[in-house]
C-alpha cells in the first residue's frame, strides 16, 4: 500500500524558528514529502536549498512538489550524517540555516511493505534507505539474546527488554521470523498479561528499538548535528523536531554544550568584559511541544519536541 499523504508536525513553529533570509542557505536534512521545504521554498528569493533524503521513493515525489514552488533547490541522496561532505561538494562552507524532522514519515508507517509499523502485516525491513543491507529481520534472526537485549533496553526503554529477547531466540529455532505482525506476537508472549491490558501498542517499544539499531539513528544525529553547529553563519540557526526522549537528550545535551561556557563565575573582582560569553544560544528555553489545535488534527504529533539553537557571534 503506498502513499504520499504526510502531515508536517509543528510545520509554523520551525519555519518561525527559522528565522529565514530571502538570500540565506538552508539545509532540510529530512526531507521526506517535503513539508517543510516546500515553506522554506517559499521565502527565499536568491537564497539556496539543499536537501537530503536516502528514501528514492520520497525524492521523487519531492522534487515534483518543489519545482512548483521554485528553482533554487537541490535534493542529494545521502544521509545527514554525510551532510559536511555533501556542502563541502557544493562549494558550501556556512550555512543560515537547518532543519531536522526526526519523525519517520507518515507513507513510511502507512506503508505495510516498508515494516516500519506493528499495525499493518508486511515484511520486517524499517530501512530509511533501501540500499542498506541491514533489515530488521536480519537482527531479530541473527543477534544474540545478549544483544537483541541490549538494544531493547537502549533504543527502546523496554523493561521487560530480555523476556522478549529470549522469546524471539526460542521462536525463530523453529521457523524464521518474517513479518511484522510474527513479531508483534511474539512480543506479547514476552510480556506478562497485566502489561497487555495497558494503554498503548505493547510492540510499540521494541519496534522503535529495531528502527534506531537499523539505521543507526542516535549515532547519525549526533554526528550530523555537531556538524551542522559548526558550519552556522552567525544568526543561523538549527531548529530539531524530534519525537522520543533518547533524541531529545542528544539535541538537548548538544544545544547545552555550545550555549553554555562552563565554570564562568561573576563576582566583584573579575571584569565583566573578561568573562567568556557562548558563540551560541537557545532560542527555546524550554522545549516547544505541539499546540492543542495540532494535537487535535495529528495525533502523530502528541510526542514532538522542538529545539532551536542560533549563532550569535
Amino acid at each position: 500500500m503506498k502513499t504520499n499523504k504526510h502531515y508536517s508536525v509543528m510545520l509554523a513553529e520551525s519555519i518561525e524558528g527559522l528565522n529565514i533570509k530571502s538570500d540565506g542557505t538552508y539545509c532540510d536534512l529530512t526531507l521526506g514529502r517535503a513539508g517543510h521545504s516546500k515553506e522554506i521554498l517559499k521565502r527565499l528569493t536568491s537564497g539556496r536549498l539543499i536537501c537530503l533524503d536516502q528514501d528514492e521513493e520520497a525524492i521523487n515525489y519531492s522534487k515534483e512538489v518543489l519545482q512548483e514552488v521554485g528553482g533554487n533547490f537541490k535534493i542529494i541522496k545521502s544521509n545527514f550524517k554525510d551532510i559536511k561532505k555533501v556542502l563541502q561538494n557544493e562549494k558550501i562552507d556556512k550555512i543560515d540555516g537547518a532543519l531536522y524532522d526526526l519523525g519517520v514519515s507518515s507513507p513510511q508507517f502507512d506503508e505495510d511493505y516498508r515494516g516500519f509499523s506493528y499495525r499493518f502485516d508486511g515484511p520486517l525491513d524499517m530501512r530509511m534507505d533501501l540500499e542498506n543491507p541491514l533489515t530488521a529481520k536480519k537482527i531479530v534472526n541473527t543477534y544474540s539474546l545478549n544483544e537483541l537485549t541490549r538494544i531493547f533496553r537502549e533504543y527502546g526503554e523496554e523493561k521487560y527488554a530480555y523476556q522478549i529477547a529470549r522469546q524471539i531466540v526460542s521462536s525463530r529455532e523453529n521457523k524464521e521470523i518474517e513479518t511484522t505482525l510474527e513479531l508483534v506476537e511474539i512480543i506479547k508472549k514476552g510480556k506478562p498479561s497485566k502489561e497487555l491490558k495497558k494503554v498503548g501498542h505493547p510492540a510499540k517499544q521494541v519496534f522503535q528499538a529495531l528502527r534506531i539499531e537499523v539505521n543507526k539513528e542516535l549515532d547519525v544525529l549526533k554526528e550530523s548535528l555537531e556538524d551542522v553547529i559548526n558550519m552556522l553563519n552567525v544568526g543561523g540557526r538549527v531548529v530539531v523536531i524530534s519525537f522520543q526522549s533518547l533524541e531529545d537528550r542528544i539535541v538537548k545535551n548538544l544545544f547545552k554544550k555550545y550555549s553554555v561556557v562552563e565554570g564562568n563565575r561573576v563576582n566583584e573582582i573579575v571584569d565583566p568584559k573578561l568573562i567568556k560569553t557562548p558563540d551560541y544560544k537557545e532560542i527555546t528555553k524550554k522545549v516547544m511541544l505541539p499546540s492543542e489545535e495540532e494535537l487535535l488534527s495529528n495525533r502523530r504529533s502528541k510526542s514532538a519536541k522542538l529545539r532551536i539553537l542560533e549563532k550569535v557571534k
